[in-house]
């Protein structure tokens, strides 16, 4: 009955968090903060009531699990700071019971696969629905003199290998050797599609009044060498947002530069039901 309750209070948040970050980019704290609260509070009262004290340590495990997890991606800049809440309050109703075939270790793992495959799709998405602006970025990129130096290098060693490959004759090698070069080759194209979907479709301009507290400034504000905010502050924060209107209002500033993430809480919600349905996606590949 117990895990019942779980299922049914985390897929419930999941899905209200999935519609608000969709709507908004963002996650209320009312709602992380009740995740948190909840997953501790209804662990105790199950252990107090079983006079079993694992249940409520497997809970206060889970949340620093996630805790550390979260600060990670958090301060590597992959997602914002509601993501990170919400993680810690699904750490706390989920638990983890010192297993490598826990729940939370599986959850963790699937996380990681849904949101390469949702990022990707996410992406193509925005490329096709910019693909004008998306082919000119790109273009401009694969000229950058660094990129064809690196496209250049990156052939001429290809065709020493290569050359190698066809003198030593050993299939094994070969094949190693080819995925190598093959892997290098398309990470090169990748890190240009990337770039070029984030300064097309992932920036955009807005009024500060328009600024809520946690958005990722994407280009640096400074006023007479004073620094108001910036890439570095990882979120913005509502005393720079006053600042930001004040500087506004005095004619100082216009516009600030954003940059607008994909909605991820998602993934936390199907990544959570292919875990009960699934498990683990990389031991059932296996």
């Amino acid at each position: 009955m117990i895990e019942i309750i779980l299922i049914i209070v985390i897929i419930t948040a999941l899905i209200i968090a999935s519609i608000t970050d969709i709507k908004t980019r963002e996650v209320p704290d009312w709602l992380n903060y009740s995740l948190i609260i909840s997953g501790l509070a209804i662990s105790l009262i199950y252990s107090l009531i079983t006079s079993n004290w694992l249940f409520f340590g497997y809970s206060v495990s889970g949340a620093l699990i996630f805790l550390i997890f979260a600060y990670l991606m958090f301060y590597t800049a992959q997602w914002g700071g509601g993501d990170s809440k919400m993680l810690i309050g699904l750490g706390a109703l989920i638990g983890f019971n010192f297993s490598y075939t826990s729940l939370l270790v599986t959850f963790i793992i699937n996380i990681l696969l849904v949101g390469a495959v949702y990022g990707m799709v996410w992406s193509f998405v925005l490329v096709v629905s910019n693909f004008k602006k998306f082919s000119k970025e790109a273009g401009r990129l694969l000229k950058n003199r660094r990129i064809v130096i690196v496209k250049r290098i990156f052939l001429g060693i290809s065709v020493l290998v290569l050359g190698y490959l066809i003198i030593v004759k050993d299939v094994m090698l070969s094949m190693m050797m080819v995925s190598l070069l093959t892997i290098t080759f398309l990470t090169l194209y990748l890190w240009v599609f990337i770039k070029a979907v984030e300064k097309v479709c992932m920036l955009k301009y807005v009024e500060p009044e328009q600024l809520t507290e946690g958005d990722w400034i994407a280009k640096e504000v400074k006023i007479k060498g004073e620094y108001i905010t910036g890439p570095k502050d990882l979120g913005i924060e509502k005393e720079q947002i006053h600042k930001l209107i004040k500087l506004k209002e005095k004619g100082k500033i216009g516009k600030v530069l954003i940059k607008i993430g994909m909605p991820f809480i998602p993934v936390f919600l199907m990544a959570y039901i292919v875990s009960l349905i699934w498990g683990n996606l990389i031991l059932g590949l296996l």
